[in-house]
């Protein structure tokens, strides 16, 4: 499925999620504890707390760190 040119995904949208039916594919094909570690490093854009359980971020963000790794 193509991205939305703006608004917000959540983590599930972005590493994928096996539970759903059908599966969601992966954007970027990590761990979420690789996606954690890898924004306290520093690698990944921080997210937008919307609530205790909620995070999101812009597809715009997303969108440049697939052509970043894309670029490689």
């Amino acid at each position: 499925a193509a991205l939305p040119e703006t608004g917000y995904l959540r983590l599930p949208q972005i590493i994928g999620d096996k539970t759903t039916e059908p599966p969601t594919p992966a954007l970027i094909p990590i761990s979420k504890s690789s996606w954690w570690s890898g924004i306290q490093r520093g690698l990944y854009p921080a997210g937008k707390k919307l609530g205790p359980h909620t995070t999101v971020w812009p597809v715009e963000a997303i969108r440049a760190l697939i052509e970043s790794v894309g670029g490689r």
